[in-house]
């Protein structure tokens, strides 16, 4: 099955894609990367879901993949015995940890200690996705008292927010773990670790994931922008994950921010990963908003590897349309003749890698030859993704004898994954490739292919020979 597009689609799968039906009209209307949210549902959902993935991949015969997403340390006040309290703007309000007292208009239990260590004074805290705003005046290693900047209605369990501040948290938190390990034993493809602040929290998940998987970065976090770089160069992938990042920062400055997040991971030849709200009102409405639509859009000129639905393919009434439509804005961006030029314009200068020269030199030659298609022998998957990188015209087949790196490339820009057998020289690699060109549609008789790939042959990260053959 050969996708009419280059950016990927990830499908969150929740309540409304829960049975094999739904998940394969995911699947076929564009889906190829399926979500697994672990911040709902219990594991018994989740695996039954991979379980219907896996089948549906069987039988089609294409590589899909699946992402685990971690909840993080979500940070949550306490409850209102007698019901939502309503802050007003100048009062005072404290947050302590005493859990045992009931909560009220002037207090609630915020039961982590990490926030108060972390505080200083005149810093701000957003409740309830940023709806309210407090200032910190006093603050002890149990209590912060506090003064109500924009006030309104609280009630139970909201999510707290610190702008601006490190907190002194591990990424992973026990039930994490937890998940984590059941993740890992069924068998997911990609890892995502949500509330990255630093590189360090990449090294600790890595430690345990032992590369059974891949990991991406969630970046929600003002200090994760601080520590951009870094943090690309520790992760796998990145999502842009707009959610927390526009409660925790201005909203003007989101889509600047997605901008450089996007620019960072191709100069680096990471994939990334758009994420949150793309066609929000799809969640209740057949049709996506202009705004929405042309949100999609924009992240497929930046050249975003993948784009996200959330609530849409999870709880929404218009689970399969949700898909279609993405898959058809990609589509339409793709075919516009400033698409290419956004690309070229955002193209990052190679780096002084064999990888890179490759990469570089097999755009140039794919475009002078008019190449039906370019491909990438890989058993790391490096290849495909260094060419990825390039974003050449021609489509990217990365063949590779690894089920588990076919499943990650799904989640890469252009690369159209297909499982083969190990090869024993470049003779038998450039036979394999035309006939896997011309079984899967990507070319005919006599058309030019450019191959790519490393010797010696299953070494991860040698990509060093650069290969011109003709379909047979």
């Amino acid at each position: 099955m050969r996708r009419n597009k280059n950016a990927k689609i990830v499908a969150t799968l929740g309540p409304a894609s829960d049975d094999r039906e739904t998940i394969l009209a995911l699947f076929e209307a564009g889906a190829d990367v399926f979500r697994l949210n672990f911040s709902h549902g219990k594991h018994e959902d989740h695996q039954r879901r991979l379980e219907i993935i896996r089948e549906i991949e069987r039988s089609s015969g294409r590589p899909i993949g699946v992402l685990l997403d971690l909840q993080g340390p979500k940070l949550r006040i306490g409850t209102f015995p007698d019901g939502p309290v309503t802050l007003v703007e100048g009062q005072a309000f404290r947050l302590d940890l005493d859990s045992a007292t009931p909560g009220s208009a002037m207090r609630v239990a915020l039961p982590h200690a990490e926030i108060f260590a972390a505080l200083e004074a005149g810093t701000e805290l957003l409740l309830d996705d940023g709806r309210l705003r407090l200032r910190v005046e006093q603050f002890g290693a149990d209590f912060a008292q506090t003064r109500v900047i924009n006030g309104g209605p609280l009630s139970d369990r909201k999510g707290v927010n610190v702008p601006g501040v490190v907190l002194p948290l591990s990424a992973l938190t026990e039930k994490d773990r937890i998940d984590l390990a059941c993740g890992l034993r069924l068998g997911v493809d990609w890892v995502a670790l949500s509330f990255v602040q630093r590189p360090e929290d990449i090294i600790e998940v890595r430690a345990l994931v032992e590369g059974r998987a891949a990991i991406v970065a969630k970046l929600e976090k003002p200090a994760a922008i601080a520590s951009l770089e870094a943090i690309v160069a520790e992760a796998d992938a990145i999502m842009v994950a707009r959610g927390d990042l526009g409660v925790e920062m201005p909203a003007q400055q989101v889509p600047s921010i997605q901008k450089r997040i996007v620019r960072a991971c191709r100069k680096a030849g990471k994939p990334v990963i758009v994420a949150t709200q793309m066609l929000e009102s799809m969640v209740s409405a057949p049709v996506p908003t202009r705004a929405e639509a042309s949100d999609v859009a924009t992240a497929i000129y930046e050249g975003a590897d993948a784009v996200m639905l959330s609530a849409e393919s999870a709880s929404g009434r218009y689970p399969v349309q949700a898909v279609r439509m993405m898959s058809s804005i990609i589509s339409h961006t793709e075919s516009d003749p400033n698409y290419q030029a956004a690309i070229e314009a955002a193209r990052a200068e190679p780096q002084p890698l064999a990888a890179d020269a490759i990469g570089f030199a097999l755009r140039h030659v794919t475009r002078l030859l008019n190449a039906a298609a370019t491909v990438a022998y890989t058993s790391s998957g490096y290849s495909a993704i260094r060419m990825a990188r390039e974003r050449p015209q021609a489509p990217i087949i990365g063949m590779t004898p690894r089920l588990a790196t076919a499943r990650r490339l799904a989640l890469v820009w252009g690369v159209h994954a297909v499982l083969c057998h190990d090869v024993a020289d470049v003779p038998e690699m450039t036979d394999l490739a035309s006939r896997t060109a011309l079984q899967q549609g990507f070319g005919a008789v006599g058309q030019t292919l450019v191959i790519s790939a490393g010797l010696p042959f299953a070494t991860s990260g040698t990509t060093n020979l650069l290969r011109i053959a003709q379909i047979a």
